[in-house]
């Protein structure tokens, strides 16, 4: 915001209240209430506004607080955001950001927790980043904003106020994946949250065996060259979301990765994601139906006996 006075901020509470996860503390200060806007809780007007700014110049940031409230307002993104530029022949730009907030875990119940990635990957013409710790946000975030085309950027919220212990590291462009850590008996692929819920299976679980785990980053572009890399040293693969598992992104990937490694590999490439129901708000309930550390050990395990 800095450098480009074409950035704007605009979303429900991201002005003087600073963002309802603290997201935006301090821009409104910084930059004021022209560039930080705060909107009505009317999401649809909001990201048509938005949508309306960036064909008109500006590079928006428009939040929408939970991924959930995506599901009212799809028409500026997946009607005119992600279409616009292909049916003006390349006459019109989108450079927006939808940012949003996504993943379960707090018992916000039902409607406050969803992972809703599959949805916008889905359509053509949108970019999706998920990034897993503060060194990606920053990378992918500023990559996002730089872009000339609509990004849907998802922060998980229980990775909030996480310090990142290798911030240091090469930064990586979008449509770049991270090996996080080297193995030979199995490949574990996540992104967001269920990077830290992957290395916490290998530590505390997985420890007598050699896992390979890797963070895809951005689901579009998609990195599969790392991911069939790692597949085809390893023999197996897990894919990991925190998304209802059944028509998720998963599927997407690991079909991509037996069409190109069909006779490379040991077993079956598989998913696991969260059980296939409205999220519960029961903090016991919540907990069975959401991937962790003990459900990808345990499914890790039962790939190596197939």
């Amino acid at each position: 915001m800095e450098r480009d006075r074409s950035v704007v901020v605009m979303g429900v509470d991201v002005g003087a209240g600073g963002g309802v996860y603290g997201a935006t503390r301090g821009l409104f200060e910084r930059f004021g209430g022209e560039r930080v806007i705060d909107s009505p809780i009317a999401e649809a007007g909001l990201l048509g506004a938005a949508v309306g700014a960036a064909m008109a110049g500006l590079r928006p940031v428009a939040e929408i607080m939970y991924m959930d409230f995506l599901t009212v307002c799809l028409d500026p993104v997946v009607n005119q955001a992600a279409k616009l530029r292909y049916m003006t022949g390349g006459g019109v730009e989108i450079p927006i950001v939808f940012r949003t907030q996504t993943g379960g875990g707090r018992s916000s119940g039902a409607q406050h927790s969803q992972s809703l990635e599959a949805m916008v990957a889905h359509v053509p013409g949108l970019k999706v980043f998920l990034p897993a710790n503060a060194r990606d946000v920053e990378d992918l975030l500023s990559a996002a904003i730089r872009d000339d085309g609509p990004v849907v950027f998802v922060e998980n919220r229980r990775l909030y106020n996480r310090t990142d212990p290798e911030y240091e590291r090469e930064s990586l462009p979008p449509g770049r994946a991270r090996v996080v850590r080297e193995g030979s008996d199995l490949t574990l692929i996540a992104w967001g949250r269920m990077v830290e819920e992957a290395a916490r299976a290998c530590d505390e679980q997985l420890a007598d065996l050699s896992v390979e785990l890797v963070d895809m980053r951005t689901l579009v572009p998609l990195d599969l060259d790392t991911a069939a890399a790692s597949v085809a040293r390893t023999g197996r693969a897990l894919v990991v979301h925190e998304a209802a598992e059944a028509f998720g992104a998963g599927a997407e990937i690991a079909m991509q990765l037996t069409e190109r490694l069909l006779f490379e590999i040991e077993g079956p490439i598989r998913r696991l994601g969260a059980v296939t129901a409205p999220t519960p708000y029961s903090p016991p309930l919540e907990a069975a139906a959401l991937p962790g550390a003990d459900s990808i050990a345990a499914a890790a395990r039962e790939l190596l006996t197939i």
